[in-house]
């Protein structure tokens, strides 16, 4: 793990986690940051067609920011194909580029929740707390792109959703959280979203 990753893990659960209230996978509306707001302006501007409008909120906006911020962990090109997708009106392209940014953040938001509730220095109750923000901005910003995945792989939006939901159950407030076995839900989380990640990024697709 590199050194910015927790770092920037953190700053992403701080900036949209909320009171904590419950929820169901599926039902489940995120509050949005102005990373997440941006995208829903992008997803409406390609569903619309309005490609020049795109454009502009992609190169002008926090998303592409974020993005350029974290491009030592994702994949290469990812910024240039989003913004010839825009360019040419490639509208399934530049939804499956998005796509792949918002499931690297989560990847990398599992990894460091496995990281944090795994931690001995830190207090069992610290340490749920903590797993329960990080399962909440998880849910958060995958439920953004959810359906794109399930549309590209829906094997790993069904596994997703059963080890999100398996996790949830581990850390539900209560005398006793199983921290002991949230890491596996956690893990399995990151490891189905790098797949997706390979499977979907620019190497991949002009291999395939």
């Amino acid at each position: 793990m590199s050194r910015g990753r927790p770092l920037a893990a953190t700053l992403l659960v701080l900036g949209l986690v909320a009171p904590a209230f419950a929820h169901h996978v599926g039902s489940y509306t995120p509050r949005d940051n102005e990373v997440s707001a941006n995208f829903k302006q992008l997803k409406f501007s390609i569903q619309a067609r309005r490609f020049d409008v795109a454009r502009r909120l992609y190169e002008t906006g926090p998303l592409r920011r974020e993005l350029r911020a974290q491009a030592g962990r994702l994949p290469v090109g990812l910024d240039e194909v989003i913004q010839a997708a825009l360019q040419t009106g490639d509208g399934r392209e530049a939804e499956r580029g998005l796509m792949v940014f918002f499931v690297a953040l989560v990847r990398d938001l599992a990894l460091e929740a496995d990281r944090q509730v795994s931690d001995p220095s830190t207090a069992g109750a610290a340490r749920a707390a903590a797993g329960r923000k990080f399962l909440d901005a998880i849910w958060r910003y995958y439920n953004l792109v959810d359906f794109t995945v399930s549309q590209r792989d829906p094997k790993a939006s069904t596994e997703m959703r059963l080890a999100f939901d398996e996790a949830e159950g581990y850390l539900k407030p209560g005398p006793a959280p199983a921290l002991d076995k949230v890491r596996q839900p956690l893990q399995r989380m990151a490891r189905i979203l790098t797949d997706v990640i390979q499977a979907s990024s620019p190497s991949a697709r002009r291999d395939s």
